[in-house]
Order: C-alpha cells, then sequence, then structure tokens
C-alpha cells in the first residue's frame, strides 16, 4: 500500500521557518555549484568562439602559448608556398606573420595587469570578417598606431581612442575600437606586424603565423605536409577555434577543480541543515506514522514519502540557486589566462548541461539529508508511535 504523493506536498509547507532556512542553505550551495560551472564554461565559449574554423594557426611544437612560441623567417617562405592558402582577387595571400607580446596597462583601481598585443598584416577583413570596428579606424601600418579589443577599453586607463601607450620604448596612440562579440580578440591590442617587429627588434620572426585555407577540407593535407617535410617538423599547424580552445583547458580545469572542491564542502553544512529539518519533521509525527503504519502503509512506503519531501525541499532550492545564478550571465569579469599570461574578460555563461548537474547536486543533497530520518520514520514501532502524546 503507497502513500499518496500529495501527503508530502501537504507537508511540506508544515514547518515553514526550518523549511525555508533549509532551502535557503541549499540555494546558496547550488548558486556557487552553478557559478563555479558557469564562470569555467564562460572562459571555454569566449576562446572556443575566436577565430575561425577555416583559419589555420602555425604553432612550434611544444610551446604553451603564443608568447613562447617562435617561427623564424625562413618556415614562414616555405609555410607561404603551400598550394592550400586562400588569395585575394589581386592575388594576395589571404595570411598573416603575428608578433605576439605582453606589456603591462593601468587600471582605474590603481593596479597593474598583463595585455596582449598582437601583430596583424592588412588582411584582417578577410582572415577575420568576424572583427568589426565599432570607433574609430583602423591603424596606419605605416605608423606606430593600435587598435584596441572592446574589453581593453571598458578595464583599463589611457585606453580610449585619442589616448597613447608607451612601451618599447616608444608612444603608440590608439585609433580605433573593435569587437568579436565576446571572442578572446576582445582582450588583446592589435597594431601592424612590421612595426611591432622593429620595436622589439625581433628582425623577422614572428610567433605565430595564420592563413585561411582554401578549402577546409584540405586541413588534413595541410598537417601532412607538415610532418612530412623535414624544414617544417618542429611547427604545428591547427585550426584557429581548435587551438584557442585548447587555451582554455587548463584554465577551465583548474576552476572547475577548486570551486567544485569549496562547494562540496559548503554543502556539507545544507546536507546536515536538511537532515535536521527532517529529522524534526520526524518527531513531530510521530503519531500519524503510527497511523499510517496501523492502515497497512508499508515500511517502504513511509520512507518513500519522507525521501520525497526532502527532494522537494533541495529541488527547491536547487530551482532558487539556479534561478540566482541565472542572472550572472549579464556580468562580464576578467582574470589571468595562464597561458597567455595576459588578462582575459568572459561572460558566465549557462548551458543545459550546467542545469542538469546542478539540479542533480541539489536532489543528491536532498537524498543523503533525508535518508536516514526517513529511515528512522520507517522502522519505528506502530505501537509505541501511536502511544506517543
Amino acid at each position: 500500500m503507497k502513500v499518496p504523493f500529495k501527503y508530502s506536498i501537504h507537508n511540506f509547507g508544515s514547518r515553514k521557518l526550518t523549511t525555508a532556512i533549509t532551502i535557503l542553505g541549499i540555494a546558496l550551495v547550488v548558486f556557487v555549484f552553478s557559478a563555479v560551472l558557469m564562470m569555467a564554461y564562460g572562459i571555454n565559449k569566449t576562446l572556443a568562439t575566436t577565430g575561425s574554423d577555416n583559419n589555420v594557426v602555425v604553432i612550434r611544437k611544444g610551446s604553451n602559448g603564443e608568447i613562447s612560441s617562435i617561427v623564424d623567417g625562413d618556415a614562414q617562405n616555405i609555410i607561404k608556398t603551400l598550394p592550400y592558402i586562400a588569395k585575394k582577387d589581386n592575388g594576395r595571400q589571404i595570411l598573416t606573420a603575428s608578433p605576439v607580446v605582453v606589456i603591462n596597462l593601468s587600471k582605474p583601481d590603481g593596479g597593474v595587469s598583463n595585455v596582449m598585443v598582437r601583430g596583424m598584416d592588412d588582411v584582417i577583413s578577410d582572415l577575420h570578417p568576424e572583427v568589426k570596428i565599432t570607433q574609430g579606424r583602423m591603424f596606419n601600418p605605416s605608423l606606430r598606431e593600435l587598435i584596441v579589443g572592446a574589453s581593453i577599453s571598458d578595464k583599463f586607463t589611457n585606453a580610449d581612442i585619442g589616448s597613447q601607450i608607451k612601451f618599447a620604448g616608444d608612444q603608440w596612440k590608439i585609433v580605433g575600437k573593435f569587437t568579436t562579440d565576446g571572442g578572446g580578440f576582445d582582450s588583446e591590442i592589435w597594431g601592424d606586424s612590421q612595426q611591432l617587429l622593429d620595436a622589439f627588434n625581433r628582425g623577422n620572426s614572428v610567433s605565430t603565423l595564420t592563413f585561411r585555407m582554401d578549402n577546409p577540407n584540405n586541413f588534413a593535407e595541410i598537417k601532412n605536409v607538415f610532418e612530412s617535410d623535414k624544414r617544417l617538423k618542429q611547427y604545428e599547424p591547427k585550426i584557429e577555434t581548435a587551438y584557442f580552445a585548447e587555451q582554455s583547458e587548463f584554465m577551465a580545469t583548474f576552476i572547475r577543480i577548486l570551486g567544485i572542491f569549496v562547494t562540496v564542502i559548503f554543502s556539507i553544512g545544507a546536507t546536515v541543515g536538511a537532515m535536521i529539518t527532517m529529522y524534526a519533521a520526524v518527531a513531530n509525527r510521530t503519531k500519524e506514522i503510527g497511523t499510517l503504519r496501523a492502515l497497512g502503509f508499508s515500511r517502504r512506503s513511509i520512507l518513500t514519502v519522507f525521501l520525497t519531501e526532502s527532494v522537494l525541499i533541495s529541488l527547491l532550492g536547487g530551482a532558487i540557486g539556479l534561478f540566482l545564478a541565472s542572472f550572472l550571465q549579464f556580468f562580464t569579469i576578467s582574470t589571468l589566462n595562464f597561458d597567455s599570461f595576459a588578462e582575459l574578460a568572459f561572460s558566465f555563461a549557462l548551458s543545459p548541461s550546467i542545469i542538469i548537474s546542478s539540479m542533480i547536486f541539489a536532489i543528491a543533497m536532498g537524498i543523503l539529508g533525508g535518508f536516514l530520518p526517513s529511515a528512522r520514520a520507517a522502522r519505528m514501532n506502530i505501537l509505541n508511535a501511536l502511544r506517543t502524546a
């Protein structure tokens, strides 16, 4: 004989204060849990949407990031002879050899942070059509001019159009602001490749070489060329989006592990709170339990009804915590990218898998917190329960 589900619903609000406190505790834990997952996913999403699937990035094997990669002039010349590089109508290859450096910029609060400066050739619109100049104009390749990503101009001082930044012993004028609609390039500063090479005395050695494929299906053949040509064996081609997605893995994993570890500690308190609430429910309804058992309801039914009540509490807390966490999507924060050692701006991002994981986590707290009290209720002696005043 089963206890009707509506019995759990009816008793759900019988202990308003203790139930509310338990729901709040679970909501806060789920909020933190969701926020951690949203942060890690936001970093991954920001870098994974950087660049294009039609572009190939060539880096030196074994380099942890662009700033530790070097592609010398001889290798560049060999790569430029490949037949798989797309060309403009005038025959110019859609290819850029990019020196990448990190500089320090001041923040409005007085702090200092690293910012990546990327050299680009005059094929930006063909190589990265997602780049849009929102204010000002494109830099002049003959001058020491820069354009800044949307996140840079918002978070650093003297990063507006008309301002000047000093590095490599010279003043560089900001003439434009660009955006890639939330991609990782929004946290960078761009200037002319040759100007940067001259300023840092790097000769013709760049950090990476990026080109657009004439046909995305040719990537396997491009990879074979690099593996078979002895002159290119120390270099590795990667699809641009895949390369930047890899750059997010270490930091996103670190955030998940650290955040989940902290959240699990917090969840112990929420689970104990749920357990106390359910023990109180059992104590206050001892006579009801005895009556239910006398009417023929089985121990399993009693166990199920109290466990269901605990899960309902946790589900409500989880839903509230997830609802509050969803508002984090409207905020943009920045952190240090461990691979580039430069600041990266990103937004919290919510996904179906995060929603499911958060609700499963909430249900787990409800089951752990409600099982022992539910088992106690199921094991009660019928006569002793009925004698309770």
